[in-house]
């Protein structure tokens, strides 16, 4: 009995921290069909207005850089307590914004409690889940990422369109409390504690090397002038700073020696390019549905709905997979298909439909959920227990960061040709939009390349330990 009661609060744990992470990673996406009109509220560009995506994803990004600190030394409970604290105030401050810059600045509050929320929920299932369940559980907390995202823009032209884009914060709310009253029931693991203290110039150099990387990709819109490469070169020479930093003081932000492993290194890449792929996508489709296709936002955002189930779905499913025939088959397999899906916007695109593209997002989606938690999952056996916070914190923050990026770059290659093309906005987003899925079938090939490699040499490695 006592057994029994301590598995439901575990899994009431998860679950508490994994809705919490739903409304932030669903927040992430929602205003995306609200792009058109936020311009013209506001009175701004496309090219403006993406950084209520992307501004937030990078906070997300930046917060996720401290979860492997923060988790050893904090107990879970706390940090939930404080992150459901943080969204509901930025929920509110975005409901009731006057302006662009409240409206941003809530939204940057909201995104700290999805860098927290996002870390803390893997966290809870690869330390109190046993390993023969991990692929599984992981697949379930990757729906969780992978659904909101590509359900958000369906949720926001919904609401969007029967009310009013403030009105996607105000059903988030009660959502928050529900998460808030189950997780401090039921969350009670103890911190291990640190070895070194927090390095809080490792955090701040982290910090400017991704606002400067995603700022210069952000004003890709009017050009590759000067400033675009300053920012990105001041922004990597700060991320050559970071890693010096964190590797060599006295304290460290997370554990980059798991980096050492070309397998790790390639899984990395393999997230970030997902992340990249998925994310961004996400983006296009609506965007692509109102300017070019004359879609109302509901009908854009309904667009993703049929690919998000499907991926939903897909998870857990090939999560159960990886555990029984391994991770290979799931990991490889989807990679295949994303090479597909992504290949059909590319091929179909002067022919494009809403239905069409509808279909071409239900393949894409199957072959990107089969992938995305199950990579994860893998790079966390090729380390040891003590350095899963460090996967853990490092994956999260390299998925955040990646959707950031996809959301300012396609989002910037759209802005190029609106702002400099000919001809009509449509047949100027035509153009910016052909770039865009052309681009994102590259990174899905990139992909199957990373995965192909990784596995292979993951084999060698296995058959020279049996050997010995």
């Amino acid at each position: 009995m006592t057994t029994q009661k301590s598995m439901v609060k575990t899994y009431t744990a998860i679950f508490s921290v994994a809705l919490m992470t739903f409304l932030g990673v669903l927040n992430e996406t929602s205003m995306n069909v609200t792009y058109p009109e936020l311009s013209r509220t506001f009175g701004i560009s496309l090219d403006i207005t993406q950084w209520i995506t992307a501004g937030y994803l990078l906070m997300v990004t930046i917060v996720m850089g401290t979860t492997a600190y923060l988790l050893r030394q904090y107990p879970a409970k706390r940090i939930h307590l404080f992150c459901v604290s943080a969204f509901i105030v930025g929920d509110v401050i975005s409901a009731t914004a006057t302006n662009f810059s409240l409206l941003l600045g809530g939204r940057l509050i909201q995104a700290v409690a999805t860098g927290l929320a996002t870390p803390t929920m893997f966290f809870l299932i690869f330390t109190a889940i046993p390993r023969r369940q991990l692929a599984t559980m992981t697949g379930i907390g990757a729906m969780v990422i992978s659904l909101a995202p590509a359900l958000g823009p369906t949720y926001g032209g919904a609401v969007a369109g029967a009310w009013s884009w403030r009105m996607i914060f105000w059903i988030l709310l009660p959502i928050a409390l529900i998460s808030l009253v189950a997780g401090q029931w039921s969350i009670s693991n103890q911190p291990v504690g640190n070895t070194k203290p927090f390095s809080f110039a490792s955090l701040m150099l982290l910090a400017l090397a991704l606002v400067g990387i995603v700022y210069a990709v952000s004003t890709v819109g009017n050009g590759f002038h000067m400033w675009f490469w300053l920012y990105l070169l001041a922004g990597l020479v700060f991320f050559g700073l970071f890693i010096y930093t964190n590797v060599h003081g006295e304290s460290q932000l997370f554990g980059l020696e798991i980096l050492k492993l070309t397998t790790v290194r390639l899984s990395t890449i393999t997230y970030f390019l997902l992340q990249f792929i998925n994310i961004g996508i996400s983006l296009v489709i609506p965007v692509y549905c109102q300017y070019v296709l004359h879609s109302s936002a509901l009908v854009a955002g309904l667009v993703l709905l049929p690919g998000s189930i499907a991926g939903a779905v897909t998870s857990p499913l090939m999560g159960r997979v990886a555990d029984q025939y391994g991770y290979s088959k799931p990991v490889v397999g989807g990679s295949i298909l994303l090479v597909i899906g992504t290949g059909l916007y590319a091929v179909f695109q002067p022919r494009l439909t809403p239905m069409m593209m509808m279909w071409f997002f239900v393949f894409t989606r199957i072959g990107f959920n089969s992938a995305f938690s199950t990579t994860m999952a893998n790079a966390t056996t090729l380390v040891t227990s003590r350095q899963a916070a460090d996967v853990n914190s490092l994956f999260n923050m390299v998925q955040q960061f990646a959707g950031s990026l996809g959301v300012v770059l396609l989002t910037a290659l759209m802005a190029l040709f609106q702002n400099n093309g000919k001809g009509t906005m449509a047949a100027r987003t035509f153009i910016g939009g052909q770039l865009d899925f052309w681009l994102l079938f590259a990174l899905a090939v990139a992909v199957l390349v990373a995965t192909a490699t990784n596995f292979t040499l993951q084999r060698l490695d296995q058959q020279t330990r049996m050997a010995d």
